[in-house]
C-alpha cells in the first residue's frame, strides 16, 4: 500500500509568514528577487472582506450525518450535502487507477460518483470504471468507440440514477449503461461537445453542451424531450458546470453568465438572471463562466460567476435575496445558516446563508514560489467532512480548514495534482487526482 503522511498540523508554517507570502514555500534559498515595483496581475475589487458587524457572530453547524451516496456530480441534484460524516484522522484504505489521466490533449474534468456501494469513474478517454467501494477491485470497465475526427476530445461526466450509469462525452454523445454490469442501454447524439457531468431529474437527463444548449432525454430510452439554447459565448473557461434539479425545476448555468430557471417537464423559462459583473475592471473579469455548480436549498439557489458576482435567488420567482462582488469558479458548500466558497483571488469565505456576508476569510498560497510569483496554486473544493473543510490543490495536498474560524487545522499529500473536488460517501473521503487516481480515505 502507498505510504503517506496523515494530517500533520500547520500552525507552525502560518506563524512563519505561509500566508503572507514572505518566505518560500518549501523554506529553501532562492536566487535573489529582480529589482522592481510588483503589480498585480488582476485587480480586485470585492466584498470578500470579513463583516466587522459578525466579529461576535458564532458558527454553528448542524450535526454531521452519514451519507450512503454521492449519485452525481456535486452529490444530491440540488448540489446541497450540508456536513457530512467521516472519521476524524483520515488514512489511505485503497488506491486504483481509474485509467488514464490529464495530458497534453485530454483533460481529466470529470469526478467520480457513488451509490450502491461502488464507486464509478470516468477517465479521459471516456472509459467508464465501476470499483466496490469497500476494497477497490474494480467490477467492470466499459470503452466506448469515438470516432477518429473525435481523438482530441475532452470533457464530460457521469451521473447514477436508477441503476443506470448517464453520461455525457467532449465527442458529443449521451449514453446509458447499466449500472450492475456495465452494459449499454443506449446512445445518443448530443447537439456538441459536452464539458460537464449530466444532472438526472424526473426521468430526464440533462446535459449542456459547449454552445450554451441544454437539452432533456429520457432517461430510459435516451429519446429527445426538449432543449433550452441560451446566449452562445465564444470565449469560456475550462470545464462546465452542471445543472441544478429541486422541485420539479432545473436551474441551468450557462458559461455566458447566464442562469434560468426551466420546468423539468417542457424545459419553458420560469425566469433567468445575468451573473456578468457589472465593473469589469481586468480581462479575466469579462469571463462571466458560471463554472461552478449552482445550489438549491431551502427554496433558495445561491450561485457564482468567475466575473465576480455571487448571488441568492428566490426558487420560485427568481428575485435576488442578495448580490454580492465575488466571483470564483468552485462549487460553494451550504450547511446550516453558512456557506462556504474559494473565490478566485484564493480565498476561502464564511459566509452567512441569509445575508449573504462574509463571517470569515482565510488566503490561501497562490503560487508554489510567492517571491517570484512563479508555479500557480490552483485549489478545489470545499467540502465539509465532520468539523472540517477539505480542499484539495494542484500540488497535490488535501487541507483541513476549520469551518469554524477558517484556521487550517492539516493536510494530506497525496503525490498528484488535485483539481476535482473530493468526495463522501459512508464514511469515506474519495480523492481523484489528475494522473487518474482515485484514492479512498477513511
Amino acid at each position: 500500500m502507498h505510504r503517506m503522511k496523515c494530517l500533520r498540523p500547520i500552525a507552525p508554517l502560518l506563524a512563519a509568514g505561509l500566508f503572507l507570502g514572505g518566505c518560500d514555500w518549501f523554506g529553501e534559498s532562492d536566487a535573489p528577487p529582480l529589482p522592481g515595483t510588483r503589480i498585480a496581475v488582476m485587480v480586485v475589487d470585492s466584498d470578500a472582506e470579513p463583516d466587522p458587524r459578525l466579529a461576535d457572530l458564532r458558527v454553528k453547524l448542524p450535526a454531521p450525518y452519514t451519507n450512503d451516496a454521492w449519485p452525481q456530480g456535486g452529490g444530491y441534484p440540488d448540489h446541497a450535502m450540508h456536513h457530512l460524516e467521516a472519521n476524524e484522522l483520515l488514512r489511505e484504505a485503497w488506491r486504483v487507477s481509474i485509467g488514464s489521466g490529464s495530458d497534453g490533449d485530454r483533460r481529466l474534468l470529470s469526478g467520480p460518483v457513488v451509490a450502491e456501494n461502488r464507486v464509478y469513474t470516468m477517465d479521459s478517454d471516456f472509459e467508464i470504471r465501476a470499483f466496490d467501494a469497500v476494497t477497490g477491485k474494480r467490477i467492470w470497465s466499459f470503452e466506448p468507440e469515438i470516432p477518429d475526427e473525435d481523438d482530441e476530445a475532452f470533457g464530460g461526466g457521469i451521473a447514477y440514477a436508477d441503476r443506470m450509469i448517464f453520461v455525457t462525452t467532449g465527442y458529443a454523445r449521451v449514453f446509458a449503461l447499466n449500472a450492475e454490469t456495465g452494459q449499454l442501454i443506449w446512445n445518443q447524439k448530443a447537439p456538441g461537445p459536452i464539458r460537464a457531468a449530466p444532472s438526472i431529474g424526473e426521468g430526464k437527463v440533462l446535459a449542456i453542451s459547449i454552445d450554451n444548449r441544454v437539452t432533456a432525454y429520457n432517461a430510459d430510452t435516451g429519446e429527445e424531450i426538449w432543449f433550452h439554447a441560451g446566449f452562445a459565448e465564444t470565449a469560456g473557461l475550462l470545464g462546465g458546470a452542471s445543472a441544478a434539479v429541486s422541485e420539479r425545476t432545473a436551474v441551468v448555468p450557462y458559461s455566458s453568465g447566464e442562469i434560468y430557471s426551466l420546468r423539468l417537464s417542457t424545459g419553458r423559462a420560469n425566469w433567468s438572471d445575468s451573473l456578468v459583473s457589472v465593473r469589469r475592471i481586468d480581462a479575466l473579469a469579462s469571463l462571466a463562466d458560471i463554472r461552478g455548480r449552482p445550489i438549491v436549498d431551502r427554496g433558495v439557489v445561491y450561485a457564482i460567476s468567475h466575473g465576480g458576482r455571487m448571488v441568492a435567488l428566490d426558487l420560485a420567482s427568481g428575485s435576488r435575496a442578495w448580490d454580492r462582488r465575488i466571483g470564483g469558479t468552485q462549487t460553494p458548500w451550504i450547511a446550516g445558516e453558512f456557506l462556504y466558497v474559494i473565490t478566485s483571488d484564493q480565498t476561502v469565505l464564511c459566509m452567512t446563508r441569509r445575508g449573504g456576508r462574509v463571517r470569515w476569510a482565510t488566503p490561501l498560497p497562490n503560487f508554489e514560489d510567492p517571491e517570484d510569483l512563479e508555479d500557480p496554486i490552483t485549489w478545489s473544493g470545499p467540502v465539509l467532512v465532520s468539523d472540517r473543510l477539505l480542499i484539495g490543490n494542484s500540488m497535490g495536498e488535501l487541507w483541513s480548514i476549520s469551518p469554524y474560524d477558517g484556521k487550517p487545522l492539516g493536510r494530506i499529500d497525496l503525490g498528484d495534482p488535485i483539481y476535482v473536488p473530493p468526495i463522501v460517501a459512508n464514511g469515506t473521503v474519495y480523492v481523484q487526482t489528475d494522473d487518474g487516481v482515485l484514492i479512498a480515505l477513511r
